[in-house]
């Protein structure tokens, strides 16, 4: 990798910490109660990078884009020590239900995106 791909990987993760905070905030905004703007960034975050990953593999996108926009970009815009820390506020404040389902459920459903975004990225 060159330092040039370094600084590209560098500048995405910025780019994709930005856009997590803006999505965030426009979706806390809308809902309280339940940390519905994490669940929506990690899910398309790992359906994206998914994306990218199969058409990598797929010889569609060179490796350097998919390293700038999947390792960088998708990096900081996902976030799951954010969901982590969401979770545990959700079991400390009493509200099991929605913990388990935050934390279980973000997981299945954006491990779910990422091999959805896999299978297009690897049959486009």
């Amino acid at each position: 990798m060159s330092a040039l791909d370094l600084l590209l990987v560098a500048v995405g993760g910025g780019a994709g910490a930005a856009l997590r905070f803006v999505l965030d905030g426009v979706v806390k905004a809308r809902v309280t109660g339940f940390p519905l703007g994490t669940m929506v960034i990690n899910v398309s975050g790992s359906l994206v990078l998914g994306l990218l990953t199969g058409l990598g593999e797929a010889g569609t996108l060179a490796l350097p884009v998919v390293a700038v926009l999947g390792t960088g970009m998708m990096g900081g815009y996902t976030t799951f020590s954010t969901a982590s820390v969401e979770t545990v506020r959700l079991l400390q404040s009493g509200k099991t239900r929605l913990a388990v389902l935050n934390g279980l459920g973000m997981l299945v459903v954006s491990v779910g995106a990422a091999a959805l975004g896999l299978l297009l990225g690897r049959n486009s």
